[in-house]
């Protein structure tokens, strides 16, 4: 792990098949309420044009995360309701304990290149032991939010918060 590379690209460069066997990754399901069942490799490639065209329509969106090279998932920013930046993390699981290096990157570009001033994130209630992980980057709890009828524990970051704590 030390020394890895991490680079954040379009979801698009991405072969739908490597994104599919990500999206159908059993160990991940439990963790992704609204996920909907097993995704075929053309799903998959519907997915990510989706994803991929949050960019055009706001400035930011889901990248594909590669470490050294490789695809490990996927993750980023999505715009929701309330006009925030909602940060996401999906990784195989052989990456897996990669994911602070992957998520320092993706705030160090949400704060300094794409200049954002808060981000939230918001966990399923299946996430647990999640206040001190994110604490560590200077999220605090700010009560609760639902997407399409599920509910997710919300947590925020400031742009000052995050740079005190580095």
């Amino acid at each position: 792990m030390a020394g890895s590379r991490v680079t954040l690209g379009r979801l698009t460069t991405v072969p739908a098949e490597a994104i599919a066997a990500l999206l159908n990754e059993p160990r991940n399901a439990r963790h992704l309420p609204l996920a909907r069942g097993p995704v075929t490799v053309e799903e998959a490639a519907a997915w990510a044009a989706g994803k991929d065209a949050q960019w055009a329509a706001h400035g930011y969106g889901p990248w594909a995360v590669m470490v050294d090279g490789a695809f490990v998932g996927w993750g980023g920013f999505q715009r929701e309701d309330d006009g925030l930046p909602d940060l996401g993390l999906v990784l195989l699981p052989s990456a897996w304990g990669r994911g602070a290096m992957i998520a320092d990157e993706m705030l160090r570009v949400g704060f300094t290149e794409l200049g954002f001033a808060s981000v939230q994130v918001a966990l399923p209630y299946s996430r647990t032991a999640t206040d001190a992980v994110l604490a560590r980057w200077g999220f605090v709890p700010a009560g609760e939010t639902a997407f399409e009828g599920v509910r997710f524990r919300r947590y925020l970051l400031s742009a000052d918060a995050w740079r005190a704590r580095a």
